[in-house]
């Protein structure tokens, strides 16, 4: 089968039968372009004469690049190509696999930064509570420690997922569904921008059934959403890096140090592995060990 064919397929493939997400796929596409590259430089063209040899020539030629990409980047790129080719054997495409042997490049692990109950106070109350805007803000912000949703989930939110009182509906990663409570502080919030803030946002543009709009009416991007939180770790005076998953690290770290159990924050966050949720668990040893050596007698 021709490469640019089967690279078609395995996309659709992921789109319509696995729902991965837009972003998701964009980030398989842009990895197979660049594999199709490579092979097409190399004079191949054809699934049949991609050889276990030629894609570990392919991983090593891209490590090798100056400047070097991030083991991130490699694995990702892996994935895209390992993906390709299983999908291309369970179609009865190709007989094998020639990616079976192919090994990932050893991952650094990274804990997630959390902050601390006192900074996502004060990142939480930096949006103001008087101005349309920053009355939204203050909601998304809100609900976003609350729930320990992904902005991408938080602004895919519809109107109608909050109408179970007490718990929030959120679409996660393969449009699988989960059902997470929210506290009255986060409810309270979404109930002032609703009552007060987004009729009007919702009569500048076009009729959409998001939560969360823009000034002019469109639902609110990722994009959006990223500037809400950099604007608030700006104003709180936040030194250290806030990024869109900060407070969903603050979520998972903040339960786990209140005693939740690392199967329920697992629920919570729509881990499809509790090997991915008990990352967090390093995080709260990391803090009693901080707690330990400036409070006991002995500890130095």
């Amino acid at each position: 089968m021709r490469l640019d064919r089967a690279v078609d397929a395995y996309l659709r493939h992921v789109t319509i039968e696995r729902g991965l997400s837009e972003h998701t796929v964009g980030a398989y596409r842009r990895d197979l372009d660049v594999y199709l590259e490579w092979l097409t430089a190399a004079g191949i063209d054809d699934t049949t004469a991609v050889t276990g040899a030629i894609v570990s020539r392919f991983i090593t030629d891209r490590s090798s690049i100056v400047p070097p990409p991030a083991a991130t980047s490699l694995a990702r790129l892996q994935s895209s190509v390992r993906g390709l080719h299983r999908f291309l054997v369970r179609e009865g495409i190709e007989p094998e696999d020639p990616t079976g042997r192919l090994r990932p490049p050893k991952m650094p692990q990274r804990l997630p930064k959390a902050l601390t109950i006192d900074q996502v106070e004060r990142l939480l109350a930096a949006p103001s509570a008087e101005e349309p805007i920053g009355i939204r803000d203050r909601a998304l912000l809100e609900l976003l420690y609350a729930t320990g949703a992904r902005v991408s989930e938080a602004v895919g939110l519809d109107v109608d997922d909050l109408a179970h009182g007490d718990v929030l509906r959120l679409r996660g990663k393969g449009s699988k569904e989960r059902i997470v409570p929210i506290g009255s502080f986060a409810r309270d919030a979404v109930d002032a921008y609703l009552t007060r803030v987004r009729p009007a946002l919702a009569a500048k543009g076009k009729a959409s059934a998001r939560l969360f709009l823009g000034s002019r009416g469109a639902p609110l991007s990722r994009q959006s959403a990223w500037l809400v939180i950099r604007a608030a770790a700006e104003a709180s005076h936040i030194s250290s890096e806030v990024s869109p998953h900060t407070l969903r690290h603050s979520f998972a770290t903040h339960l786990l140090q209140g005693g939740a159990d690392v199967r329920v924050v697992q629920e919570l966050l729509g881990h499809a592995s509790v090997a991915t949720t008990q990352i967090y668990t390093h995080v709260s040893v990391d803090t009693l060990r901080d707690i330990y050596a400036t409070s006991h007698p002995r500890a130095r």
